[in-house]
């Protein structure tokens, strides 16, 4: 909301970041992160390209008290970010809602609470889970301001996701196919953005 005469800001909750080539910070190198919230004093959002191969859904599960279906030890688990990695968070379609369930812009919810992971991959689960979903360890976090300084340093670039993107970024190649829904590529990139800046003086 706009006060007096200051200019609305341009706010990216819903909206895909995708980390350029320039990018000062291993954490989040070809990463690209579904933005859940953003406003004056923080932003935050889940990397959704990065599957933890050594981490198993029943596992964690059984770490909970939560006795697993069947079918948990296929569910893959991401690493959303470096933020409470010791907490896992669900991203998921808008079919599925609890008290706690957080509703993002465009298309997607999220849900950090026990109560999902019963239902995705519990023997007894009390709803029918979300028709696409996916559960990741930690989050990525930015400070008052802190985001749209890195953006101005080039080091993302952001774009609309969809269901596809999101849901098979592990899968699929998503780190280029949102750069090919802006219309570029990763060659074209390191040609013009590699040297907008230091790559010796990494992202804080």
């Amino acid at each position: 909301m706009t006060k007096g005469n200051e200019p609305q800001q341009d706010f990216l909750a819903g909206q895909l970041l995708i980390a350029m080539p320039n990018m000062g910070d291993p954490r989040f190198e070809r990463s690209v992160v579904l933005i859940c919230a953003h406003d004056t004093d923080h932003a935050m959002g889940v990397i959704i390209n990065k599957r933890l191969d050594d981490v198993v859904f029943s596992d964690l599960l059984i770490q909970l008290d939560i006795k697993p279906s069947e079918n948990a030890q296929h569910t893959d688990v991401f690493y959303g970010g470096p933020v409470q990695t010791e907490r896992g968070v669900v991203l998921h379609t808008q079919d599925y809602e609890i008290d706690k369930t957080i509703a993002i812009a465009g298309d997607f919810s999220l849900t950090a609470t026990r109560d999902i992971l019963v239902d995705i991959g519990g023997c007894e689960p009390k709803l029918p889970p979300p028709a696409r979903y996916l559960l990741a360890v930690g989050h990525a976090g930015w400070g008052p301001g802190q985001l749209e300084q890195e953006i101005a340093m080039n080091a993302w670039l952001h774009c609309t996701p969809d269901e596809s993107l999101v849901f098979n970024g592990a899968h699929d190649d998503a780190w280029n196919g949102a750069l090919a829904k802006l219309g570029v590529t990763s060659a074209m990139l390191s040609r013009e953005w590699a040297s907008t800046r230091d790559e010796s003086q990494p992202l804080n």
